[in-house]
């Protein structure tokens, strides 16, 4: 599981050192797609396969809007494998999606990894905060599931 807030920076050839919590789930692959809010998504590389399975079973096939955010989504994707430091490429597609420059805000969000611009990722947040702070009750009340 993907938890905390870390603030690596971007280097001139668009890498990204990951968090080393983060490193050994993520060293057999990853895969750097799309993500809402103009932030991208890091998965490991067998879970994006998972999803694109479970996208395919929902009938993406015969429904044109599971068409259209698949050909988005996986046209905007990118594979890699973390080189000995735990660097990863974000090619230009993305850091232009994403709105990145130098400083980053790579968050974990449980079963994936969130790569923000560091701005962004701030004033989220902040926006976030009075909707964050009146849901905490209902969301600690909701039934918990075993492993």
């Amino acid at each position: 599981m993907f938890l905390g807030t870390h603030e690596p920076k971007l280097d001139e050839k668009g890498r990204m050192t990951l968090p080393a919590k983060y490193r050994e789930e993520l060293a057999g692959g990853l895969v750097i797609a799309p993500g809402q809010e103009h932030c991208l998504n890091v998965w490991p590389r067998q879970q994006f396969a998972a999803l694109v399975a479970g996208l395919r079973q929902a009938g993406s096939v015969t429904r044109k809007d599971l068409r259209d955010y698949q050909r988005v989504w996986l046209a905007g994707a990118h594979d890699d494998l973390p080189d000995k430091q735990g660097r990863v490429t974000i090619p230009p597609n993305l850091r232009s999606y994403a709105r990145l420059d130098r400083d980053l805000a790579v968050i974990g969000a449980g079963d994936r990894v969130e790569v923000w611009d560091a701005t962004a990722w701030r004033t989220y947040l902040e926006d976030q905060e009075p909707s964050f702070a009146s849901l905490s009750e209902e969301v600690t009340a909701l039934p918990v599931q075993q492993p």
